[in-house]
């Protein structure tokens, strides 16, 4: 167990080198991220005075109405198509520099766009098993979110490896997820450590963070509010850019981790012999 969790820091430090030749696909997250914030308000603004607010706002509580449904389902598949579209042309553009080119953001682009049809079939298949757990959510506080919360663990470990199918090999979403499901056998125990090694990382770095944004607020209380503003400015800032390089980072390795079970091909920005003797491929 520590050898995998060693083997999982050492792949997430040499994502970070691999992002570091390409920093230009920290856009993508920074893209996708406001295409979200904007796919809330373009919901929001039009139901803010109705009770159908609350659908788009994270409320646990879903108004029993078909119309509530209808605008949930709607919601969640234009939100998780904008996500896996800019996970795409993320992911192309690693895969791109992980086989030696030297991709652009036209590049990853260009992959997403001609992968649209995967992509939207697989934003409705997200959006489907989303509303599903959301209706389960809604049904018993404690229970349901107990439930929903290990199916969408679930789902996750089971779709880990979809998108750079999706990219690469453009198969339909059930073929994808049959696929993913196929490659992460093989590596079931770097993929999930490796996954470990970057939220390790993240926690670490994000405790100073959580303390700057707390000691923030204590100053503001004791009356020097331009100092603790800053604090806490500086703190999410802190936090906003650690997500960007995690979410980078995290597709760098997952395209790392595809390569190799389904190509057998050891990227040369990483140690050979880490991944020879780290993966099980049976």
């Amino acid at each position: 167990m520590f050898s995998r969790i060693s083997n999982g820091w050492a792949l997430t430090k040499q994502s970070f080198r691999v992002l570091m030749l390409d920093k230009e696909l920290l856009l993508f997250p920074i893209m996708s991220g406001i295409s979200c914030l904007l796919v809330l308000v373009s919901f929001a603004l039009p139901l803010w005075n109705s009770k159908y607010a609350s659908v788009v706002m994270n409320d646990q509580q879903v108004p029993q109405d078909p119309v509530a449904y209808i605008i949930l389902f709607a919601f969640y598949f234009v939100n998780f198509f904008v996500i896996i579209f800019f996970n795409s042309a993320l992911m192309a553009c690693a895969i791109i520099r992980l086989k030696g080119g030297n991709p652009t953001v036209g590049d990853g682009f260009r992959a997403a766009m001609n992968r649209l049809p995967q992509i939207a079939g697989w934003a409705l298949v997200s959006a489907t098993v989303g509303f599903i757990l959301k209706m389960i959510e809604s049904r018993s506080e404690k229970i349901g979110q107990l439930v929903a919360g290990l199916l969408g663990m679930a789902w996750s470990i089971t779709t880990y490896f979809v998108i750079p199918v999706l990219v690469v090999e453009q198969k339909s979403p059930f073929e994808a997820m049959k696929r993913s499901v196929g490659i992460l056998r093989k590596t079931w125990g770097e993929s999930l450590v490796a996954n470990f090694g970057i939220g390790l990382i993240v926690f670490l770095i994000m405790i100073p963070v959580f303390l700057m944004i707390v000691a923030g607020g204590f100053i503001i209380a004791s009356g020097n509010v331009i100092l603790g503003g800053a604090l806490i400015a500086v703190g999410l800032i802190s936090i906003l850019f650690v997500s960007l390089i995690s979410t980078a980072i995290h597709s760098i390795l997952i395209a790392t981790i595809y390569l190799y079970a389904a190509e057998d091909e050891v990227p040369e920005q990483f140690d050979r012999s880490l991944i020879e003797h780290a993966f099980v491929t049976k």
